[in-house]
Formats: C-alpha cells, structure tokens, sequence
C-alpha cells in the first residue's frame, strides 16, 4: 500500500520564516546576559567550547539597541527588535562592511580556538557529546510529534481501573493541609488493596468499556490520518496490511 504526503514548497515559507525568525532570535539576544544555559560539553564537566562569533546582523542590533533605547526608553524590546531588523536592509554600506569585516577576522580567530579545543578532546568524551546531542534531538522530536498528535485531535486513552478509583478517591477524600501528596497517594493505593474482587470489577468494567469505545475512535482516527497524509502521528502496526485470508477450501485441503 502506498500512501502520500503533502509536501511544502520552499519558496512560499522561506521569507514568511526568516521575517519572523530574526526579530524573536535578535529579542532573545538581548536577554542573554541574563539567561545563561550551559552548553553540552558544560553538562559532561567539560570547559565550554568558544563561542561562535554574532553575525554582522546581530552585531548591528547590539550596537544599535541602546541607542534607540536611549531616545525613547518607554519603547518596548519586540518593537526595538522590528524596527532595527526593518533598519539593517537600509544600513549605510560603509557600517555594513565595517561589521562584515569584524565578523570575518572573529571567524577567524573563532575556528582557531575551536580546532585547539577540539584536539584536547578523548574519543570517550566525544561519544558522549554525540549522544548527548542525539538523545536532545530525539527529546524534541518526541515533544513535536506530542504537540502535533495533540492538535490533530486523537483520541485520549481512557484511565484504568486504579486510576479511575484514585480520581475518585481525590474528590471523596482529598488531601488534608497537613498531609504531602506522596502521603495521600500511599494511602489511596493502600485502600484500593484493600478492595476486594466484586468492588475493584466495578470500575474496571466502566474502564473495559471506555477501552473499547476508544479503539473503535482510534481506529477511525488513524484512518482519517493516514487518507491526510500524516503518516507520522499513526501507530506503525497499523501501517502493514495484514496478510489476505487464506480460501477456505484450500486451508481445509491443507490440514487433511
């Protein structure tokens, strides 16, 4: 069986993404002394590697912002930000260049140090960095495809048995002031032991029920997903056509 995807075109999202990928990232870029993150090799106990240089639009931004800042405090940092992104496709070519060469000669200095850094570096601590970076991707990934299963609106598994006594349990029984969450739940989990056979089939025939309600929506669900075109977001079991029926007089005349 073979299924398409819709694909977008390069060129009708390019500008529309640069346009508003530069104000956000140059707005985070004047926040940054404020906000420090430590970088991969800073998580392993490593030195942090050299920074790469800004670009000459992020240097014209830092040199530019707190001037305009200056002539009108009260402006705020996304319209700074808009105007000075505006400005740099008008910007005298002489401070264009100036930046451009600053740029050049940081590069330089920049892939020096990282060649040096590079070479005070075992195979072991180089695997771990790859890793490290490979489990982040795959960390991101797993939160976008969360959010898109999410915005697609698939069906949300019901709760088991337990778990529909617990939020039960948390309205007839809520927790006291003086009581930890850990504490309640232990006792929650405690007095459902407690339950014997026919109270405990209670709620899990609501919950049996529930189930099979949601995988006839799931199932409708993922259907609707793959005629789409988002592959993606369907569980990959269900994208293998399952074997053709055997005839029956055949499978008979076998098992004679």
């Amino acid at each position: 069986m073979i299924y398409t995807t819709t694909l977008l075109s390069r060129g009708s999202i390019f500008g529309s993404l640069i346009s508003k990928v530069r104000p956000l990232a140059a707005a985070s870029l004047s926040n940054s002394s404020a906000l420090h993150s430590k970088t991969l090799e800073e998580k392993i106990g490593l030195p942090p590697r050299p920074k790469k240089p800004l670009t000459p639009y992020f240097r014209f931004m830092r040199e530019m912002r707190p001037k305009m800042l200056a002539k009108n405090p009260s402006i705020s940092t996304i319209e700074v930000v808009r105007q000075l992104s505006k400005s740099w496709g008008e910007v005298d070519p002489k401070l264009k260049e100036r930046l451009q060469s600053e740029y050049k000669r940081d590069q330089e200095l920049y892939l020096e140090k990282r060649t040096k850094y590079d070479a005070t570096l075992t195979e072991e601590q180089r695997s771990e960095l790859k890793q490290l970076k490979q489990d982040i991707s795959d960390a991101k990934e797993r939160k976008q495809l969360r959010k898109r299963i999410k915005e697609l609106g698939r069906p949300k598994k019901p709760a088991s048995a337990f778990l529909r006594f617990i939020s039960i349990e948390r309205t007839n029984t809520p927790q006291t002031e003086n009581q930890t969450y850990r504490e309640w739940h232990q006792k929650a989990t405690a007095k459902w032991a407690r339950l014997s056979d026919e109270e405990k089939a209670v709620y899990m025939s609501e919950s049996r029920k529930e189930l099979d309600q949601y995988k006839k929506n799931i199932s409708i669900w993922e259907e609707k997903m793959i005629r789409l075109g988002h592959i993606d977001v369907v569980r990959h079991g269900n994208l293998i056509d399952p074997p053709e029926p055997k005839p029956r007089k055949l499978q008979a005349a076998k098992e004679k």
